[in-house]
């Protein structure tokens, strides 16, 4: 081997180190950084929508006053949503499109976006109260509880 072809190689190497040292993965999908994850919100709503994905299942919900009222802002429903595992990780603990269909009554507890806008990781189990408000309000007492944030 000639001192050039060694030199190259030598150079090469360093580049190729170089280069892997200034990359990394991409691990942002995992991260929860864009949710606060010190503060936990619990709100009542109507589903509106159940988005099963294969990374991460969504409700999308309308919040609701105490009374089963929903609450508007400008005219138009408030309108949240949470994320939650992959259908088939919520599956294993009840939770399918069949057990949610658009209008139940439920509560979710989250963690909320930190840039404020409405949506959030799911913070604690959601809370199936049926189609009507029951006394009371839609707590665990008055609903059946599916899963947490283990989801």
């Amino acid at each position: 081997m000639t001192t050039s072809t060694r030199a190259w190689g030598v150079a090469a190497l360093a580049s190729a180190l170089l280069l892997a040292g200034t990359t990394r993965p991409a691990l942002s999908h995992h991260s929860f950084a864009m949710y606060d994850m010190t503060e936990t919100r619990t709100m009542t709503g109507t589903l509106a929508r159940f988005i099963p994905g294969s990374n991460h299942a969504q409700l999308i919900f309308d919040l609701v006053h105490d009374d089963g009222t929903p609450m508007t802002e400008n005219g138009k429903p408030v309108r949240w949503g949470v994320e939650m595992a992959s259908a088939s990780a919520i599956a294993r603990n009840g939770i399918t499109v069949a057990s949610f269909p658009v209008g139940t009554i439920m509560a979710v507890s989250l963690h909320p976006l930190r840039d404020g806008r409405p949506f959030g990781a799911i913070g604690g189990p959601i809370i199936h109260c049926g189609t009507a408000m029951p006394a009371g309000g839609c707590t665990v007492k008055t609903g059946k509880a599916f899963g947490g944030p283990a989801d």
